[in-house]
């Protein structure tokens, strides 16, 4: 069922309260819900999010200690800087189990980083 909008005539779907084409009124009492725009974030969202998180900030921060073993001398490992701007990002968040995982990819990015550079300089 759609209900017409009384002053553009646009059909919209029966659970709206405004219309979606001129924004007028459809409904007498409008219910208007509190989590209009905010995406719902499940607990396994979370946690690929999280490994994609730990993915970035690996290859990054070990991206200078790859390329060295690959054999090839570049300064190109220097992006490992990259890699430890995610864990500052994940460790400001407000649930304690993504900041414990800011916490973990931020010593990680900080070996690599550190092994990245010292194979650029001493090898």
């Amino acid at each position: 069922m759609t209900i017409v909008c009384h002053k553009c005539g646009y059909q919209n779907g029966d659970d709206y309260n405004f219309c979606a084409k001129c924004g007028a009124q459809l409904v007498e009492n409008p219910q208007i819900s509190s989590q209009i725009g905010i995406p719902i974030v499940t607990e396994s969202i979370k946690r690929r999010l999280i490994i994609i998180s730990y993915i970035i900030t690996i290859f990054l921060s070990w991206s200078g200690v790859i390329i060295n073993f690959l054999g090839l001398k570049s300064s190109v490992g220097v992006i490992g800087f990259f890699g430890i701007f995610m864990p500052f990002y994940l460790i400001q968040a407000k649930d304690p189990k993504i900041k414990k995982h800011g916490y973990i990819m931020l010593i990680l990015s900080l070996v690599g980083l550190t092994l990245s550079f010292y194979l650029l300089f001493y090898s």
